[in-house]
């Protein structure tokens, strides 16, 4: 790799161990192994290439989440089963990300915080927010893509909305995070 890659894997580590707001130029400098003067040169700035990194980092995670949860669902969570049913067993492996991917998490909650000082990044966390969405609805409601796209906005934003929330309790308190069953029974009695 060259001084540019070796610049934007260490910027990844970086962002996982670190986040956003605390890495230090001199951090990412450490971890590529590269000068501090290259970055400036490469990216002009350090906020540009832990931008440039965090973009990265999402899109790859992104596909990882989206292969994950979209793996073959699991005995009694065919396509024709009850939505409930199969909403509980996405949910499940949405919980499981959280665990697996807990640092891209934090980082991730913790640019919404900045959102207002970091204009790329709202931009970036905006355009992949609408991307969740249409992702999740797919997901969770088992869907043809595109078949009924106000449905599909509606229920992604839902789904987006649920799966920040549940995510920030869980960072609080995950011996109480709700399971994909307790989601699914919350939601029978809420809507009954």
């Amino acid at each position: 790799m060259g001084n540019r890659e070796d610049l934007l894997a260490g910027a990844k580590r970086c962002l996982v161990e670190k986040g956003y707001v605390r890495t230090t130029a001199r951090d990412v400098a450490s971890a590529s192994g590269v000068s501090l003067a290259a970055i400036g040169y490469h990216f002009k700035s350090k906020e540009a290439l832990l931008n440039e990194a965090l973009f990265e980092v999402m899109r790859e995670w992104g596909e990882e989440l989206a292969a994950t949860l979209s793996a073959t669902l699991p005995a009694g969570a065919t396509p024709g089963a009850d939505r409930l049913e199969r909403f509980a067993v996405v949910w499940d492996r949405v919980l499981e990300s959280f665990a697996r991917l807990r640092p891209l998490w934090v980082t991730q909650l913790e640019l919404l915080g900045q959102v207002e000082h970091l204009p790329e990044v709202r931009d970036q966390l905006a355009a992949a927010n609408r991307e969740a969405q249409e992702g999740l609805a797919e997901l969770f409601e088992g869907g043809e893509p595109g078949a009924d796209p106000e449905r599909a906005r509606l229920t992604g934003a839902l789904y987006q909305a649920l799966l920040t929330g549940f995510l920030s309790q869980w960072l609080l308190d995950p011996e109480r995070a709700l399971s994909g069953r307790e989601v699914a029974a919350a939601l029978r009695l809420v809507t009954a």
